[in-house]
């Protein structure tokens, strides 16, 4: 089931998406919230009528850094042996269609397409075996990076966790298994132009491990997102440009991006 939340007529709810053609699809109204008990309510609303949001509110995102060797080695960093996180904030979060805003401390934008794991239940040191039972299903990402800021701070907050740095969407596909997720292609393009291709059977710490390197540290909640690594061929972006991830069994993310007024 592919389930966006969006806004209508100043309301928001889920919807379970329905139909296979871009023009077609509409939307089945759930009564509740898809992370605990709910049903589909019939109510069903044409998605070109609706504004789509995020398509979860994270209480955080957990990015993982240097996941795939050649994206490493692009930016002439050594592969690390063990997971490498860092943090975006909720604040950093947007949805398909909406903007990304260019921070006036950056010359240097870049885009990063990842598959991000949307979490579904409490968890806390999830063993390997039980991974599969704690992801509620998987999104579209784009880790935007002030790269400049990036190389020139030691930390990356600033440098990843700005407003509008991380895009989400356009839903969340709950259908896929694991082993289905470890092998999907990640594409991105600029302006129609393709700049990244790659796929997530080539990331050095599967989702498992990562699921388990984070959750040994901290509670996950439902809803929490994890980014997974960027495939190389990241890239400027420019004021002007649009971009859009599309990963393959889940659909195409895109936004544009525009000055911060």
């Amino acid at each position: 089931m592919r389930i966006a939340r969006f806004s209508i007529d100043g309301n928001v709810a889920f919807g379970a998406v329905e139909g296979d053609k871009q023009d077609e699809l509409v939307l089945d109204i759930i009564k509740g919230i898809p992370f605990a008990d709910h049903e589909l309510s019939g109510t069903k609303v044409p998605l070109s009528k609706v504004r789509l949001l995020p398509p979860v509110l994270p209480n955080k995102v957990v990015a993982f850094g240097r996941n795939y060797s050649e994206h490493a080695r692009e930016l002439g960093n050594e592969v690390p042996d063990a997971p490498f996180a860092f943090f975006k904030p909720s604040t950093s979060v947007i949805g398909s269609g909406d903007d990304i805003q260019y921070p006036s401390f950056s010359e240097e934008l870049h885009h990063e397409a990842e598959l991000a794991v949307v979490i579904g239940r409490m968890c806390r040191e999830v063993p390997r075996e039980r991974v599969k039972d704690v992801i509620f299903g998987y999104t579209c990402a784009n880790d935007v990076t002030a790269r400049d800021v990036q190389k020139r701070e030691k930390q990356w907050a600033r440098a990843k966790g700005f407003d509008t740095s991380c895009p989400l969407g356009p839903w969340v596909e709950t259908d896929l298994d694991l082993e289905r997720a470890g092998d999907l292609t990640v594409q991105c393009t600029v302006n129609g132009q393709q700049r990244q291709l790659g796929r997530t059977s080539e990331m050095i710490h599967s989702i498992e491990d990562l699921v388990v390197n984070i959750s040994e540290a901290m509670t996950l909640l439902p809803g929490d997102v994890i980014l997974t690594g960027t495939p190389a061929g990241v890239g400027p972006l420019h004021v002007g440009d649009e971009v859009a991830v599309t990963i393959e069994g889940i659909g195409t993310l895109t936004n544009k991006v525009v000055k911060r007024g």
